[in-house]
């Protein structure tokens, strides 16, 4: 028995493939669930046909296949020459994954960033559904091992003539952060992602910590303290960008930095600091969704 009104999501990582089935768009309930690992070092080739075995393994479970499926990427699809790019899974990178999976599978295949994922999975089923139902345009952060961000305009991802909507990661916040890997220096990722932290602590301190232990108390650390206030100072400067060109009605902080609570009383200060109004009103949330997030909003992709 077919059912159209399901929807499908997968989320592709570094060392797991997550499979989603929704019932629909009015009543999302989770039909299955099911992962798999990526086992990406056995090259491109291997991980195209490994998503395969996920969709065919939830596809005998359920006893039906997809009409069309949502997938969530590291990187993004570059809209000229439809190759992945911009993606730490590095052999994704100038392959044509899309072409490549709707031949394998017969079937149309929406694709987008894992930033641009948590972002609409937050408005359609998160936080911004529970809380700003009538929010129109909803910026998603996502401060962990990297920064990156989606936007969703309408309850629909936008991706961008470049295909990078929403990617402030990698825009420059100032000379104090570090060579980024994307060939630039001084972006938002080199300040605020947790593995910049952890270096930016190490330097002043001498000091190996985790981001967690460097947060636990910072007011028992003076050099615990210096960090936090430099990451409430650029997180204030670079997210005032977004507002100031965006102004979003919502903000979902996501990721393992995005857990640190002064970011949501400090951090919303410095924001409006920058921002050129005279009082920030755009409401700074924690997502609802937590890991879940990435493949619930691959499958509303396809909605």
């Amino acid at each position: 028995m077919n059912h159209e009104s399901y929807l499908w999501g997968i989320d592709l990582g570094g060392t797991k493939i997550e499979g989603v089935v929704l019932k629909s768009m009015a009543d999302p309930q989770v039909l299955l669930r099911k992962r798999i690992p990526t086992e990406a070092d056995k090259g491109y080739r291997h991980v195209v046909q490994r998503i395969k075995l996920l969709i065919d393994q939830m596809a005998a479970e359920l006893g039906t296949k997809p009409f069309k499926i949502g997938i969530g990427t590291p990187g993004s699809t570059d809209p000229d020459t439809r190759l992945l790019k911009n993606s730490n899974s590095t052999n994704l990178n100038n392959q044509p994954l899309q072409n490549d999976l709707e031949k394998i599978l017969g079937i149309p295949v929406l694709m987008a960033n894992d930033a641009n994922c948590f972002a609409i999975a937050e408005t359609r089923m998160g936080v911004v559904k529970e809380k700003f139902l009538d929010a129109k345009v909803v910026f998603g952060v996502i401060m962990g091992s990297g920064v990156g961000g989606g936007l969703v305009v309408n309850g629909k991802v936008l991706n961008g003539r470049h295909g990078i909507g929403g990617e402030w990661g990698h825009i420059f916040l100032d000379d104090a952060g570090e060579d980024c890997y994307c060939g630039k220096h001084g972006c938002v990722e080199t300040i605020l992602s947790g593995p910049a932290l952890q270096r930016y602590y190490h330097k002043i301190s001498g000091k190996d910590k985790t981001l967690q232990e460097i947060m636990a108390n910072p007011a028992g650390d003076e050099f615990a303290q210096q960090t936090l206030n430099r990451l409430i100072y650029f997180f204030g400067k670079g997210l005032s960008t977004i507002v100031n060109i965006i102004d979003p009605d919502v903000i979902v902080l996501g990721g393992g930095v995005g857990n640190i609570p002064e970011l949501y009383t400090e951090g919303v200060k410095s924001i409006e600091e920058f921002t050129f109004n005279p009082k920030l009103n755009t409401p700074i949330l924690a997502p609802k969704l937590g890991d879940s997030a990435g493949v619930f909003g691959a499958a509303f992709l396809v909605a």
